[in-house]
């Protein structure tokens, strides 16, 4: 699995965990959902991401994003 494809799948989980906190414990979740979207439009237009960085310190192959 290529680097761009763990980044995306661990971007929709984490947005899916938080509309999940924020339906049982809260809206104040949803700003995590906020944090990764913002994340996410950064990372298009700066080809910048701190998971891609770690995970390619790992050794993950890259893929055409990062």
């Amino acid at each position: 699995m290529s680097i761009d494809r763990i980044v995306m799948a661990f971007a929709g989980v984490m947005i899916m965990l938080s509309l999940t906190l924020a339906h049982f414990f809260g809206e104040w979740w949803l700003l995590l959902a906020a944090l990764v979207g913002l994340n996410l439009l950064q990372a298009a237009f700066t080809r910048f991401c701190p998971l891609a960085r770690l995970l390619k310190r790992f050794g993950y192959v890259s893929g055409a994003a990062f």
